[in-house]
């Protein structure tokens, strides 16, 4: 299942590094127009993924998660092969739309592994999963980039497609759901969007976690437009796309090898703890990249930064696992993907106004404070839960 969200997830950013170069194969355009159509190609998938990821959820949760997985898999693979053959702008615009609304496979099989996984085991179990969701979403543009220099456009969308049709159809003959019985059917049957909505905003820890989600989103794509400029004023070189990429994903690298051991440390010492240490490194780590003077300095702290957020997705699903009843985890799961997906949309536009008005360096100065911020919230909203659970067990004499 991880290897499976590996390519899941990288399907979504490879299209990247070579986005403008295939538009304008489709016919004479300016260079405006090339620029503008290639941020609403990338980031239409998100923006409609960011809306319809609840009710994937929710459908998983009501009618078998396995079932959402397959039907989404499959309707991936389609519209990524679809994509080697368009012949307009606006054909590709439509399919990545389309990619957007069958983009539930992620949270989908989150919650289909949270539900089957014991609470005291759910950060090691989550987070070796997480390895794959959040590696293929940083390194997708490296292997795009790659995959396109090597075979042409139109191979990179079919080996792609065939790629995540095979570790669909893995799924369909290699995963089997455990049907957890509801304690409570009544419960499950009446429950409404808004109520469960309702439950995120009165447990305010559940959602700062989800406003975590987001924030971190954004800070790490807030520089991903500027990059192969910031690289470009580093050194001087004929390859800095692929070095832009390279420093771009090795944030990725970072996830996949220290992901996992945060999850485990999450399951020993809690996993609210684990956030609020990440968080503080993960801010330390980034805001240095504004003061370093070679390509080898920032490839350092990109990683280091990726190493910290790889604690962040395990301990927060961690968490919706023990904090949310199992029959509405995989809506909740939904919505804090969406989180997530709308810090990719928000994440460039915000680094790429920010670098215009001042320089990229504020961007860096701007997503390390937003960290510092996000840090200091939580700790106060974790420290007034604490001090209220010891109230209420003095008030019941416990």
């Amino acid at each position: 299942m991880g290897i499976a969200n590996f390519f899941v997830a990288a399907s979504a950013t490879m299209i990247l590094p070579f986005l403008s170069l295939y538009i304008d194969t489709f016919g004479d355009f300016s260079e405006a127009y090339v620029q503008r159509w290639s941020g609403f190609v990338f980031g239409i998938t998100f923006l409609v993924a960011f809306v319809v990821s609840p009710f994937w959820g929710r459908f998983g949760d009501k009618f078998g998660r396995k079932k959402i997985l397959l039907l989404t898999g499959y309707g991936i693979a389609i519209s990524i092969f679809l994509m080697g053959y368009v012949q307009s702008v606006l054909g590709l615009f439509l399919l990545r739309f389309f990619m957007g609304v069958v983009t539930g496979f992620i949270p989908t099989s989150l919650a289909l592994i949270s539900a089957q996984t014991k609470k005291d085991r759910a950060g090691k179990v989550l987070g070796t999963l997480q390895m794959g969701t959040v590696s293929g979403g940083l390194i997708g543009p490296l292997i795009g980039g790659a995959l396109a220099d090597t075979f042409g456009f139109t191979y990179t969308f079919l080996i792609t497609s065939l790629i995540i049709t095979a570790a669909t159809t893995v799924v369909l003959f290699g995963i089997n759901e455990m049907v957890v019985k509801e304690q409570n059917k009544k419960q499950k049957e009446t429950r409404s969007m808004l109520s469960v909505l309702k439950m995120i905003f009165q447990n305010k820890v559940l959602l700062m976690i989800m406003i975590i989600s987001f924030l971190i989103q954004t800070a790490n794509f807030s520089i991903q437009p500027q990059l192969a400029l910031y690289v470009n004023n580093l050194m001087e070189a004929e390859n800095i796309a692929l070095l832009a990429g390279f420093a771009f994903s090795v944030t990725g690298l970072g996830n996949l090898l220290f992901t996992r051991s945060w999850g485990v440390l999450g399951d020993r010492i809690g996993h609210e703890k684990v956030l609020l240490i990440t968080l503080s490194l993960g801010g330390l780590f980034f805001l240095p990249q504004a003061f370093v003077t070679n390509i080898w300095q920032l490839v350092i702290f990109r990683f280091l930064f990726g190493a910290m957020i790889g604690g962040i997705i395990p301990c927060v699903t961690a968490y919706i696992r023990q904090a949310v009843p199992l029959s509405v985890q995989g809506e909740i799961l939904g919505y804090n993907q969406s989180f997530r997906f709308l810090g990719n949309v928000v994440g460039p536009v915000i680094g790429g106004l920010i670098s215009s008005l001042w320089s990229i360096s504020f961007v860096f100065y701007f997503s390390a404070i937003v960290i510092f911020i996000t840090v200091l919230s939580l700790g106060l909203i974790l420290k007034n839960n604490h001090g209220n659970m010891e109230e209420g067990s003095k008030l019941t004499g416990s």
